[in-house]
């Protein structure tokens, strides 16, 4: 079992301060769903990467940290157009992004570029600026229809509406995923954007078999078949939040991979002290990367001693 985390990889241009005093960009290496699969391989479940990297020396530290990590990159094709970069603003630990990637590597997949998956994939994870950007938006958007009800199918907004030229039209292609969606991650800002709390009970019925909702130092929360969970969020001191919600996204992902639930059938027979699990794991998880500078997920051996038994 393998889980395939298809979108952006990029360089988050961080703020901060070089030996001498003087301010300074220090470059590391980011991108929402690398983030998630760097946090899964460092988890211990098994992960993969698609998406294309590029050839230049930015690419090459992406394709070592996700090696480093143990995410396989057989299926990421390399290329020689740029690595895109994502210039950060730190507000109190709060981060904001602006971006340089039109014409990049991740930016430029086609839906013609797809490949075949092997058996051994069984979920995909979706999101963040690689749906948002076209012609990568498109192909990713036809793997997930091409594939799902075979596999399960992940989906973490994680909107920068900044980014849109045509809202709706985002929208609109946020329905067709949620549409083919079995884990539905989302902020409460993302969730706001979309349309609000009311369309929870709606993605349920619809066929959504699990909405996680986080809330920052509020928490999260989540809604299945099996019933409600709220987890608190865990007390840190914060560097900054880059990356905490990605991490969110692969602690539930490695915590219902564990126990069996990340197929289609699996997340079908859901239970609740396994939704609860998965949540505290992904709480922890998250509290490590947001007490460190820029995505820097956790290993399982940072957790162990702190996820609590539920």
């Amino acid at each position: 079992m393998t889980i395939l985390c298809c979108g952006d990889a990029l360089i988050d241009m961080v703020p901060t301060v070089s030996a001498d005093g003087q301010p300074c960009l220090r470059p590391l290496p980011g991108g929402a769903l690398f983030n998630t699969a760097i946090a899964l391989g460092r988890l211990g479940a098994p992960t993969a990467f698609f998406a294309p990297i590029s050839t230049d020396p930015f690419g090459d530290l992406l394709r070592a940290t996700l090696a480093d990590s143990g995410v396989r990159t057989d299926l990421a094709p390399r290329t020689d157009r740029f690595t895109a970069m994502a210039f950060v603003t730190l507000t109190d630990g709060q981060a904001r992004y602006r971006f340089v990637d039109q014409g990049s590597a991740g930016v430029m997949l086609a839906p013609a570029d797809l490949p075949a998956l092997p058996p051994a994939i069984t979920a995909l994870h979706f999101g963040a600026t690689s749906l948002m950007q076209e012609p990568c938006g498109s192909a990713f958007e036809a793997l997930a229809l091409r594939e799902a009800g075979q596999r399960l199918i992940s989906l973490d907004p994680n909107i920068r509406p900044a980014l849109l030229a045509e809202p709706d039209a985002y929208r609109a292609r946020l329905a067709r995923l949620i549409a083919v969606t079995d884990i539905l991650k989302l902020s409460d800002e993302d969730l706001a954007w979309i349309g609000g709390e009311g369309l929870i009970d709606h993605w349920l019925d619809a066929g959504v078999k699990l909405v996680v909702v986080t809330r920052g130092g509020a928490g999260a929360e989540a809604w299945a078949d099996c019933g409600h969970v709220v987890v608190p969020a865990v007390r840190v001191p914060v560097a900054d939040t880059i990356g905490a919600g990605d991490t969110f996204a692969a602690g539930v992902l490695a915590g219902l991979a564990a126990c069996g639930r990340l197929t289609p059938d699996g997340i079908a027979r859901l239970e609740i002290g396994d939704l609860r699990r998965a949540l505290s794991l992904a709480a922890q998880a998250a509290a490590v990367t947001v007490s460190r500078t820029g995505a820097n997920p956790p290993w399982a051996h940072e957790l162990a001693p702190r996820v609590p038994v539920v």
